[in-house]
């Protein structure tokens, strides 16, 4: 999605948080949200379709007043309705979101009888008891807001890689206009592709730093210059990402790659290395004595250790270093292994396309197959399907396939794993499906061993195929449910089962440490977008990222194999 798409997203969303604050119209805060999620789902860019002059009111949801406050946002970077009520309601309000059990009218009542305004005060209202005497404050929410407290505090001001991403590759093109850059590369937590990034470090090689400092602090999404100096300039970025921009020596710069894209840990144990072998490794070079004999490039670093290169995302001291020196790094996978997407929802619930659309744009997008998986009868708010819309569906996915050439739909259903862990749709209609996803969308509380018996129940169904966005959780808004994952791969082993690497930016559901454990137990998982439109089929690549820092390698995969191959690997 383009940057100034996502900036639009954002400030629909917020516009619609502060007037469901405020307890305005409902249609008004609908109308917001959906106009955000047309705007979430375009593959194009609304700056570009706005410049050629669009009707932009031919999109779904947007009316004339919307296009216009599209316009002025793209004309202006400003929306007015916004700032009026930025101006009227208190902006840590906001923040008040990220917190589990927490929605905008909840707020609203928080801040009305007890004038809680921020995290702090939130806070200390849950453990004095004034919340659990407010109407629809029970004991159990207020526990469930002290911990949403304690996450939100935990994360801090970290932003979502993929947001972070927006921004980055928007400087980036805009500093490579500055005359005489060389080089530039961001490095930190961002390069190593961290779920959540905190201040960005970019790195520049140029013939004239000065020149390139000017042009940085004048970057249009500049809120705030810090320092601007010699060898490192800082700003604040409109959403409150720290940005330091540091000059970096043609002859030093593979080191101050490695240097600052860390992590702090895996440095140490190189640098460790370097000095039993008589080496100072530091951002400068590689050193013997007062001789530089390294550091131009990356690679000299780990050479100078005995080590083959190592990829940014495994540099987190966990295991990478010993694997390199006896030879057993994985071969990590690349976006252009994936072959297809195997959890994507339609206009039959809750998605924005038609069938037709999705595979259309999977084909644009080079796969093989796509498979359609909507929501079974249980999730009533997103239409779910029962058996018999279900068999329209399967039957309306077959004459398309007739049609369609290059890409074949696969028919599906995320089905929901109800609390005794049967599933909601009967066998008979599962069992004329390519492939089950089985979900939990309800009854997060359960303990540890209900819920892994739960999951376990579910797989023992001879049509369960694999276990979607496995423990529930949401990047810095929802800790994961209680669920014992070694309990649940391996029994997923068991039963020829596997497992769902989501890759929704908000989930990324496995995380790092739990894919490595798949791939040791030897369970095989399907990185999926959960796409809801068609523009968040790209979200693929967020899974494989997440995948890399996994270790996971192109035959840990299942969607990264043949249509023929696949459809082997689903049989149980």
């Amino acid at each position: 999605m383009a940057k100034l798409n996502a900036e639009l997203v954002a400030a629909f969303n917020r516009l619609a948080n502060l007037l469901e604050i405020k307890g305005e119209n409902p249609f008004k805060i609908r109308a917001y949200r959906n106009a955000a999620r047309t705007i979430e789902g375009l593959g194009r860019s609304v700056e570009e379709m706005v410049r050629a002059g669009e009707d932009l009111t031919q999109l779904p949801g947007i009316g004339k007043d919307l296009a216009q406050k599209i316009k002025d946002f793209v004309e202006t970077g400003r929306i007015e309705k916004l700032e009026e009520l930025e101006r009227e309601i208190p902006a840590p309000l906001l923040e008040l979101l990220s917190v589990e059990g927490l929605g905008p009218k909840r707020i609203r009542v928080l801040y009305e009888n007890l004038g809680i305004k921020d995290l702090d005060q939130l806070r200390d209202a849950a453990q004095s008891g004034a919340i659990e005497k407010l109407p629809g404050f029970g004991p159990k929410i207020v526990e469930t807001i002290l911990k949403g407290t304690r996450l939100a505090k935990k994360e801090g001001r970290r932003f979502k890689w993929a947001v972070a991403e927006e921004y980055v590759e928007d400087l980036l093109q805009y500093l490579n206009e500055a005359q005489g850059v060389e080089v530039i590369e961001v490095a930190g937590s961002f390069r190593r592709k961290k779920e959540t990034v905190g201040d960005l470090d970019v790195l520049v090689v140029s013939e004239d730093w000065e020149l390139v400092t000017d042009h940085f602090v004048r970057y249009p999404h500049v809120k705030e210059v810090i320092s601007k100096g010699k060898t490192r300039s800082t700003v604040i970025l409109t959403p409150g990402i720290q940005v330091d921009l540091r000059s970096v020596p043609r002859q030093c710069y593979g080191a101050a790659l490695a240097y600052f894209t860390g992590s702090k840990a895996h440095n140490i144990a190189i640098r460790t290395m370097g000095v039993k072998l008589g080496l100072k490794i530091n951002e400068y070079g590689v050193f013997r004595g007062d001789e530089r004999i390294g550091g131009e490039e990356e690679l000299d670093v780990y050479k100078a250790v005995g080590l083959p290169f190592i990829e940014p995302e495994l540099r987190e001291n966990s295991g990478e270093i010993e694997a390199a020196q006896a030879g057993r790094l994985p071969n990590l996978i690349c976006l252009g292994d994936v072959r297809g997407d195997l959890h994507c929802h339609s206009h039959y619930t809750d998605g924005k396309d038609t069938i037709w659309a999705i595979a259309t744009a999977a084909k644009a997008l080079g796969y093989e197959y796509i498979a359609i998986t909507d929501h079974s009868k249980r999730l009533t708010v997103t239409k779910g399907l029962d058996e018999k819309r279900l068999r329209e569906q399967m039957e309306e996915i077959d004459q398309l396939n007739e049609r369609l050439d290059g890409i074949t739909i696969l028919k599906s259903i995320e089905v929901d794993i109800l609390e005794d862990g049967s599933l909601d749709l009967p066998d008979e209609v599962l069992g004329e499906l390519d492939l089950v996803v089985g979900s939990i969308h309800h009854k997060f509380k359960l303990s540890e061993e209900a819920q892994t018996a739960r999951v376990l129940k579910a797989m023992d169904n001879p049509h369960f195929t694999i276990l979607g966005h496995p423990t529930g959780r949401l990047i810095g808004q929802r800790e994961p449910y209680k669920i014992n994952v070694q309990k649940v791969l391996e029994g997923a082993k068991e039963r020829g089962c596997f497992l769902e690497l989501n890759a929704q930016p908000d989930r990324l559901d496995l995380n790092d440490v739990n894919l490595r454990l798949a791939k040791e137990i030897g369970v095989k998982i399907a990185i999926s977008t959960d796409s809801h439109s068609i523009g968040t089929l790209a979200y693929m690549r967020y899974g494989v990222n997440q995948a890399r820092r996994g270790w996971i390698e192109k035959g840990d995969c299942i969607n990264t194999r043949s249509l023929p191959e696949l459809k082997q690997l689903l049989k149980r």
